[in-house]
């Protein structure tokens, strides 16, 4: 469903989401309506991506993931990848020493092929500096594709099992999702999509499987505190079954 705004964002009776997951999209758009170039709206994008932080750390939510650059992404053109990478670079630069004093937590998830090597070198000191951080768990899924993430894990069982580690009856969902890259992250209890876009675009396929979805028509350079604060009242609205029946209905 697409999300009203609502005055009243919280409700103290109902718990915050412990995981959120994000799809910021919009960018371009956001940019094109104001007759600027898409690299505009990927700037203004990271200025959200800071507010959006303070805000989750702020509502007590403990785990937070962006989907910042797909694996399909690589089809857009080459000046604006690499200008993505330059906003990347610059966002590390200037924000990591800020994230790890606030006890951030960053870990990365994604395909690691393809990238240049000083990337690579950023995003691991990312997660080195801040790997005993203990407040917010900041995920950024770059360089990113669900089908690709389950193909590398099915990848990996099939070398276990070759290799005599684990027979095949052994393995059960959990020992499934032990194999992907969000191996030790709860799944997400609610997805955000901004833009008014309602799909998953290839984004944690196997982890959305029971999380409530909320889909805002902001752009996501347009993504106040408010909105966000929004969404959380409207996922704190809804009755998560798990494929069972609430204590409220009666079928």
């Amino acid at each position: 469903m697409t999300l009203a705004m609502d005055n009243k964002w919280g409700d103290a009776d109902r718990p915050v989401a412990r995981h959120v997951a994000i799809i910021m999209d919009g960018n371009g758009r956001w940019a094109a309506e104001r007759g600027l170039p898409r690299i505009e709206g990927h700037r203004q994008g990271v200025e959200t991506v800071r507010q959006v932080v303070e805000t989750a750390a702020e509502l007590g939510i403990t785990h937070l993931t962006l989907f910042s650059f797909s694996s399909e992404n690589w089809s857009r053109p080459k000046q604006e990848i690499y200008d993505l990478f330059g906003l990347l670079r610059r966002f590390v630069r200037r924000d990591l020493a800020e994230l790890h004093k606030n006890n951030v937590k960053i870990r990365v998830i994604g395909s690691r092929v393809g990238l240049e090597d000083d990337i690579l070198r950023m995003l691991d000191d990312a997660v080195a500096l801040t790997k005993d951080n203990t407040a917010l768990n900041l995920t950024i899924a770059f360089n990113y594709g669900a089908r690709d993430e389950i193909a590398r894990a099915t990848k990996r069982i099939a070398e276990d099992v070759k290799a005599g580690r684990i027979a095949p009856e052994k393995i059960t969902q959990d020992r499934f999702a032990a194999y992907l890259d969000t191996a030790d992250l709860p799944d997400p209890d609610l997805l955000i999509r901004t833009s008014g876009e309602h799909r998953l675009s290839n984004f944690l396929l196997w982890q959305l499987a029971y999380a409530e979805f909320v889909f805002v028509d902001a752009y996501w350079p347009d993504f106040t505190k408010e909105v966000f604060e929004s969404a959380i009242a409207e996922y704190q609205r809804r009755s998560r079954r798990f494929g069972g029946t609430s204590a409220r209905s009666t079928a």
